[in-house]
């Protein structure tokens, strides 16, 4: 049975850097798994700067914008799998839909959410799901921003649900709301 971990924070808070430390203090084979959608040229560039970093680390790349549970499933080889991030990933869910006429609602958030929770924990290592806190500031003043809020809420408490351990980073110190880092270093050993 896999383990998983959620690091959470604001935007900046070093909840990715954070994350990323505790893949590479883990033993054996590490994969990224990125959800951000390239759409303009400084994104491109801060991507490749990304990959480029990684690399230099050993660490794996896949890039999947929304299907997390086919790139869990495809990462059984790798000890360790970080997914960053959570946020970026029901962005694309809410633009898919409304590309294809529909919507995505907080029951399909729960539901997608569970399927890639249940292949987290189908996994035979750790993964690390990387998300924005995002309802810690004033209420959107539009719908489709209150609804990403709502959705990423959602989704960020169905994976609290499933995790072991849960961490909120601010300002890059981790304050553990379930777990405890000893518990990661133990699985880990």
């Amino acid at each position: 049975m896999g383990r998983i971990v959620l690091v959470t924070g604001g935007c900046r808070s070093g909840k990715s850097a954070y994350a990323e430390s505790l893949v590479e203090a883990a033993p054996g084979r590490r994969v990224y798994v990125a959800t951000c959608p390239v759409i303009d040229e400084e994104l491109r560039q801060r991507v490749e700067l990304h990959r480029q970093r990684r690399a230099a680390k050993q660490w794996a790349t896949i890039e999947e914008q929304v299907d997390l549970e086919k790139a869990i499933r495809a990462a059984s080889g790798y000890g360790v799998v970080l997914v960053d991030c959570l946020t970026l990933w029901i962005n694309n869910l809410m633009y898919q839909a409304e590309r294809e006429g529909g919507t995505f609602d907080e029951t399909q958030a729960a539901e997608r959410s569970g399927r890639v929770v249940a292949a987290a924990l189908d996994h035979p290592g750790t993964v690390i799901f990387v998300t924005n806190e995002v309802g810690l500031g004033v209420v959107p003043e539009n719908a489709g921003a209150r609804q990403f809020r709502d959705l990423v809420g959602r989704a960020n408490q169905t994976f609290a649900a499933g995790a072991t351990i849960v961490a909120l980073v601010s300002c890059g110190i981790p304050l553990f709301l379930k777990g405890s880092i000893d518990e990661f270093n133990q699985g880990n050993n």
